[in-house]
C-alpha cells in the first residue's frame, strides 16, 4: 500500500525586515502544524524579511552569520518535533565567497530542505527570478533541477516563478521527484495595469491553474505555499496548498493568514502514471523533447 504523507502548508503576513517576529511566528505555526501530526511543514518564499532590497537595512540581514543561526534553529525544530520543514526561502549574501569584480551583493534566493532528523538533505537556488527581482537576486544559471531522497519520497524544490516553466518539473521528474515543493512570494499586483484591467483575478487564474496543470502533466505532487495578507483585498493572494493528479486540490487556504493540514495519498503518483505513462516516456530510449532547450535565430 503507497503511503499518506500529513503535510502542512503555512502563509501569514510576512512584514518587512522583522526577522525574529517573522521567525517566531514560524515556528508556532511549525508547532501547530506538528501537533496535527504533519510530517512536513512548508513556509513562504522570503518569510524572514519578505523582499525590500532597497531598503538599506536589508543587506544587513542576509549576511551568513546572520541567516545561519535561523536555519540552524529551524535544524534544531525539526529535531525536536520529528517534522521534516522546508523554511521557505532565504536570501543569503554570498559576495565574499563569490568571486566577481563587481562590488553589487551576490545574493542567493535559497530553499533547505530539512528532515525530521535536523539534516540539511538538500538546498536549491532560484533559477527564473522574476523581472523585477532581477537587479538584486543572481540565478542559480545553468546549475540542474535535481530531485534527492526524503523521508516522504523523491523530493525536488522550486521557487515561486519557476513554477511558470514546465521544464524545470520535467527535469525534476526525470530525476524522479514524485512530489515537488514550491514556496512561493507572489501577490495580486504581479500582473500588470493593463492585465488587471482586463481581468483583477489574473494571477489567481494563474495560480489555480498551472498548480493543477503541473501535477497532472507531471504525475507529481504539488506543495505549494505562498504568503498572506493582512487584510482581504491588500493584494497578497495567499491559495496555499497540496494539489495530486487525479483529484486536484486536496486542502488550501484563502487569503488569510493559518496552517492547513492535509493528508497526501502518494498511492495517486502511482494512479496517475499507469494512466497517462509520462515518466515513461521521459525515460524511454530516444525520447525527442529536450529540456535544455537552444535558442534558434
Amino acid at each position: 500500500m503507497a503511503p499518506i504523507h500529513r503535510v502542512a502548508v503555512i502563509q501569514w503576513h510576512i512584514k518587512d525586515l522583522a526577522m525574529d517576529e517573522n521567525h517566531q511566528k514560524a515556528c508556532a505555526y511549525i508547532r501547530e502544524a506538528a501537533s496535527q501530526g504533519a510530517h512536513l511543514a512548508v513556509l513562504p518564499e522570503y518569510h524572514l524579511n519578505a523582499f525590500p532590497p532597497t531598503n538599506p537595512l536589508y543587506i544587513p540581514q542576509t549576511h551568513p552569520e546572520v541567516t545561519a543561526k535561523y536555519l540552524q534553529s529551524y535544524q534544531a525544530l525539526a529535531k525536536d518535533l520529528n517534522i521534516c520543514i522546508v523554511p521557505g526561502t532565504i536570501v543569503e549574501n554570498h559576495t565574499l565567497t563569490t568571486a566577481t569584480e563587481s562590488t553589487d551583493p551576490v545574493l542567493y534566493n535559497t530553499a533547505y530542505f530539512i528532515s525530521n532528523e535536523g539534516c540539511i538533505l538538500s538546498s536549491y537556488r532560484k533559477k527564473n527570478i522574476w523581472h523585477p527581482e532581477r537587479p538584486y537576486l543572481t540565478s542559480s544559471g545553468s546549475d540542474p533541477h535535481e530531485a534527492f531522497d526524503t523521508p516522504l519520497g523523491k523530493v525536488g524544490l522550486l521557487i515561486c516563478w519557476d513554477l511558470a516553466f514546465p521544464e524545470a518539473f520535467r527535469e525534476l521528474i526525470a530525476g524522479g521527484a514524485e512530489m515537488v515543493i514550491i514556496p512561493t512570494f507572489w501577490t495580486k499586483n504581479d500582473a500588470s495595469p493593463a492585465l488587471r484591467a482586463k481581468n483583477p483575478d489574473c494571477e489567481q487564474l494563474f495560480l489555480e491553474s498551472a498548480l493543477t496543470m503541473r501535477c497532472f502533466e507531471n504525475t507529481c505532487g504539488v506543495v505549494f505555499a505562498n504568503a498572506a495578507g493582512e487584510t482581504e483585498g491588500d493584494g497578497f493572494l495567499g491559495l496555499s496548498r497540496v494539489t495530486m493528479p487525479g483529484v486536484g486540490v486536496v486542502g488550501s487556504l484563502g487569503w488569510e493568514e493559518g496552517v492547513r493540514v492535509v493528508d497526501v495519498d502518494m498511492g495517486l503518483i502511482r494512479d496517475a502514471e499507469e494512466n497517462y505513462r509520462v515518466r515513461e516516456d521521459l525515460g524511454r530510449e530516444g525520447w525527442y523533447y529536450s529540456y535544455r532547450h537552444q535558442r534558434r535565430d
